[in-house]
């Protein structure tokens, strides 16, 4: 099938570029089980261990992360979290609407509210989503919110006012609309990326055919300006679609080098980890994983097992990526070398439940957003350095 994205040159190129698959708990190049785990069992025997590609070079994995502190901050479904400059966490709630706030000295004390976003119409998979704080905040003070509204998916910005009872949450601005909405599939993850662009990840809610038109903003990765028009120099000309053949993005990071990556989420088979190419066609629905088809870009890593990942917030730090694990109930520590990415290790393997999000706060240490457990805490882990 022809590919409507990058040209025949940089699509064999990465398309030929390997892929890491496993079916359970790996340590890099181990090719045995190496999942480190808080007071769970160990994975089951007999899963295959990953595999590096013989081009690929040899990472090793960054170390274990520890846990030093826990927040009890009484969250209902969260599911972002961004810091402003004083170091105040800001946290979605997917049902309530809500924005809370939350700082690391809270202790066990409940999260703070800043407000409820109006317009959010929540149901299944689908409420107030993703977060991202301006670039300019300290000028312009706004917020940048991902929801579901009565008829599509939508992104606003508010404005984070000065009172003098603290913060005040202004008026939302719509900046983009009419991204399609379902019970699930709705994406909702956002960020602001190197180049001071708003990158925005969304599903296919439930219509396939949607991932694949370039002129539909389902199944996509866009890359938009922050009044919300198509970036410029986006590969489809005056068109937000940065990179298109998405199921359901839900995290998005960059490493050192600017490369753009993102998590998704499969069916019933193959979670992926993708570098992300201007105009890539990442396969959806025709393909899956990485299966080396002409005209798709593979993933660079692939969960066979959903089950084992379901991979949602993902956050780089130096050369590894941390992405939270929501059936999988872990966090994956993935290293990474220029294009190339090595063995997950996944740690706290089924020790605090599902995991939603992950963010590097501004101390370095990295926040986990527990999901489901209603009340949902914070988990702070310190990385290796």
């Amino acid at each position: 099938m022809t590919s409507h994205g990058p040209g025949r040159n940089a699509g064999a190129a990465l398309a030929a570029a390997a892929t890491i698959l496993l079916a359970g708990c790996t340590a890099a190049g181990s090719g045995t089980p190496g999942t480190a785990s808080a007071g769970s069992p160990p994975p089951a025997s007999g899963s295959p261990a990953a595999s590096n590609p013989a081009t690929a070079p040899a990472i090793a994995p960054a170390g274990e992360p520890t846990v030093t502190g826990r927040i009890e901050a009484q969250l209902q479904t969260p599911w972002a979290t961004v810091f402003l400059p004083d170091g105040t966490a800001v946290i979605s709630e997917r049902d309530s609407a809500l924005l809370r706030t939350v700082s690391r000295d809270s202790g066990a004390g409940p999260a703070g509210t800043l407000g409820k976003v109006p317009g959010v119409v929540p149901g299944g998979e689908g409420g107030l989503l993703g977060l991202a704080l301006s670039p300019d905040f300290t000028a312009d003070r706004y917020l940048y919110a991902y929801f579901t509204a009565e008829s599509d998916n939508r992104i606003a910005r508010l404005r984070l006012e000065e009172s003098s009872g603290g913060l005040r949450l202004g008026a939302p601005e719509i900046i983009l609309s009419g991204i399609s909405k379902a019970s699930t599939h709705n994406g909702g993850r956002i960020r602001f990326g190197p180049d001071g662009y708003l990158y925005v990840g969304t599903g296919d809610s439930q219509r396939r055919e949607q991932p694949q038109d370039t002129n539909a903003l389902g199944g996509k990765i866009l890359r938009i300006t922050p009044e919300g028009r198509p970036a410029p120099g986006n590969p489809f000309g005056d068109n937000p679609v940065y990179s298109f053949g998405h199921r359901n993005v839900q995290g998005l990071a960059w490493d050192g080098a600017g490369r753009l990556w993102a998590s998704e989420f499969g069916p019933t088979v193959d979670d992926e980890l993708n570098l992300i190419v201007p105009g890539g066609n990442y396969g959806w629905p025709d393909v899956t994983g990485a299966p080396h088809r002409t005209g798709f870009m593979d993933a660079k890593v692939v969960w066979p097992s959903t089950a084992e990942s379901s991979p949602s917030g993902l956050e780089i730090v130096g050369d590894t990526a941390y992405l939270g694990a929501l059936r999988g109930q872990r966090v994956w520590s993935v290293p990474l070398r220029g294009e190339f990415a090595a063995d997950p290790v996944g740690y706290f393997t089924r020790a605090y439940g599902r995991i939603r999000d992950v963010a590097r706060a501004p101390d370095g240490s990295l926040w986990v957003l527990s999901n489901g457990q209603n009340p949902d805490f914070v988990l702070i882990l310190t990385l290796p350095g």
